[in-house]
């Protein structure tokens, strides 16, 4: 594994305190001096850690005034979302997901309609059956694992690398959020009912069918989240 840098240290640390909101959208980082103390740094490695907020949209700088921490819908690094996202409960992030998710996926699904090979449909088909087996013999990890796998091989059926591409750093969190969400029994019910609607439909070759299944296996998500997890507290 590689040694990460003074630099990270002290980016990881500000961006810690960001995430568990000890430091606020428009609130000013601590000076310099103040941040070296803390990290027992130099003034030039604030500088650089500073840099490398500011390139991913974290913070901004003022000149003659400081840092700034930036409000999320500004960051530009997809991946300081996802990581603000994953490190907390929040309910109106849980539904954000579903709702990039089904901008994502209901495209990926009528693509992969027209372009998918029947070898691809048979894994699909063995990844649900997996998820059947881990439902009856209530096998979380193995049921979530197949989950992914079903989705990540229709985006792969898409033949659409910018896609492929796009989706990649979404899979971590997903993971987290499908081993919270699929805890609860009846939820894992749905999915595989939904997902036999989503074969079915790449299995027909009807892009507008495999479109609307996927729509509506998003919405059911939505739905069982609302239901299930975020008014009892189960995430």
């Amino acid at each position: 594994m590689a040694r990460r840098s003074r630099v990270d240290e002290v980016v990881d640390g500000i961006f810690d305190d960001i995430v568990a909101r000890r430091l606020t959208a428009d609130q000013a980082l601590p000076s310099e001096p103040e941040l070296g103390d803390r990290f027992d740094v130099s003034r030039v490695t604030v500088r650089e850690a500073i840099k490398t907020l500011q390139a991913r949209g974290v913070v901004r700088v003022e000149s003659g005034r400081g840092s700034f921490v930036e409000p999320i819908a500004r960051w530009t690094s997809l991946a300081a979302v996802l990581a603000a996202t994953a490190a907390v409960d929040d309910a109106s992030a849980a539904e954000q997901l579903i709702e990039l998710r089904r901008i994502f996926e209901t495209g990926a699904a009528a693509l992969a309609a027209a372009r998918i090979r029947p070898d691809e449909v048979d894994a699909i088909a063995a990844d649900l059956a997996a998820m059947r087996g881990a439902h009856e013999t209530d096998d979380l990890a193995a049921f979530v694992a197949a989950d992914l796998s079903f989705h990540d091989r229709i985006l792969a059926a898409s033949r659409n690398p910018f896609l492929t591409v796009m989706f990649a750093p979404l899979t971590e969190v997903l993971s987290e959020r499908r081993a919270q969400t699929s805890r609860v029994r009846v939820i894992q019910a749905h999915a595989i009912e939904e997902h036999a609607h989503v074969l079915e439909a790449l299995r027909s070759g009807d892009g507008e069918a495999a479109h609307r299944a996927m729509d509506a296996h998003m919405q059911q998500t939505l739905d069982d989240l609302r239901t299930h997890v975020l008014r009892t507290g189960a995430a």
